[in-house]
């Protein structure tokens, strides 16, 4: 629905004339650049790396992002835009490989220095460099606070040693966001630095198999001594949980678009195919069972959108909304999993094939609810405020 339409209408809605303009841009992008070949990317296990370049250059990488560091400022519904845009590509990896940077860069916008900015910021946005969130190890999962991987400091460097893994873009990230302990037991010893690839002693995994996310490169880092400049701490020493706990906003929100967009995607997918496919004579939109379950599916992701809307807002108002948007995770996910489902159900034994969109949402999907703290640690996170 165009803002022209919207504003005829008298609707209020959180998108203006310029988010619809991002719209078009970042469709035709994707229509251009990456539908062509998308399937040969999923099969490869992994897109083009001058893609990055291709994104910044029409200005993808940036929106939202301060000008100062080479971004195109906006509220979150800019970031929005992008990301629904870029799900109309049918790829999950591709989105989340691509808009890594999303989730790597934020904790240093607001927790760096101009010169970590200058050095680590605007080549992510100019596409010129990959960056990758490292928060996750393979003993901690979701247990943020347990971080193991140490860095003891020395002088002016940090001696850093450990692992962390399933990092989307992991596998040729040319710096990471990393999570370290450097005090205590406990959330209050944790660091945010700024590692990068080339550093001695930091190495890389193959490209870990994935039952979705084909077309993103997901790897274990192994970080053996590496001598970390101590320039390279973002914010305060001990401090970094409370950086990470900001950036799970932001992250969590992005999932949620992503999975109210898998649905979206699922269900027009049905629409369609129940139109054109007939059985006993005519076509499934003529059987009441299948009438009314597109309709379910239609209401359950036209309410989780709306949330998921409402709760962008009052974020981007700068409102506190730690339990709304890990309900608006944890819905958008039930519904994305009921939806994605049904298509499949919808499509029947074609939408077991490969080579089917359906098939690739169901598979994208189920990680969802997943990466950005699980369904159970939304739910403890909900408890603990309303309890």
């Amino acid at each position: 629905m165009s803002y022209e339409f919207r504003e005829k209408a008298g609707l209020q809605d959180y998108f203006s004339k310029s988010h619809d303009l991002v719209r078009r841009s970042v469709r035709e992008f994707v229509k251009k650049e990456i539908l062509p070949f998308i399937e040969d990317w999923e099969e490869k296990g992994e897109f083009p790396r001058e893609l990055y370049k291709k994104a910044a250059d029409v200005g993808i990488l940036g929106s939202g992002y301060p000008e100062e560091v080479g971004g195109t400022p906006g509220d979150i519904f800019y970031q929005i835009a992008v990301w629904e845009e870029l799900m109309r590509c049918g790829s999950g990896g591709l989105v989340a490989g691509l808009g890594s940077l999303d989730i790597a860069i934020p904790p240093i916008i607001h927790l760096g220095t101009a010169s970590q900015k200058e050095r680590y910021v605007k080549p992510v946005l100019e596409g010129e460099k990959i960056a990758a969130l490292a928060i996750t190890e393979p003993g901690g999962g979701s247990d943020v606070a347990n971080i193991q991987t140490t860095a003891k400091r020395e002088g002016d460097i940090y001696i850093v040693n450990g692992s962390k893994t399933f990092i989307t873009s992991g596998h040729r990230a040319d710096q990471i966001t990393c999570a370290v302990r450097t005090g205590k037991a406990g959330a209050h010893g944790i660091s945010l630095l700024i590692i990068e690839s080339d550093t001695p002693g930091y190495s890389v995994s193959e490209k870990l198999k994935k039952t979705g996310w084909w077309a993103s490169d997901t790897a274990q880092i192994f970080l053996d001594d590496c001598r970390v400049p101590v320039e390279n701490l973002l914010g305060q020493e001990d401090q970094g949980f409370y950086g990470i706990m900001e950036n799970f906003q932001t992250e969590r929100l992005q999932l949620a678009v992503m999975a109210n967009m898998t649905a979206q995607l699922a269900l027009e997918a049905s629409l369609q195919y129940a139109r054109e496919r007939e059985a006993f004579g005519r076509p499934l939109t003529g059987f009441q069972v299948t009438r009314h379950k597109l309709v379910d599916m239609a209401t359950q992701v036209e309410v989780s959108r709306e949330f998921t809307y409402r709760v962008a807002a009052k974020m981007d108002a700068g409102i506190d909304q730690i339990k709304e948007i890990s309900m608006a995770k944890n819905f958008a996910c039930g519904v994305s999993d009921k939806v994605t489902y049904d298509a499949v159900q919808i499509f029947g034994g074609y939408g077991y094939m490969r080579g089917y969109l359906v098939e690739r949402l169901f598979r994208d999907n189920r990680i969802l609810s997943i990466g950005g703290g699980t369904t159970e640690i939304m739910k403890e996170i909900i408890a603990k405020i309303i309890c």
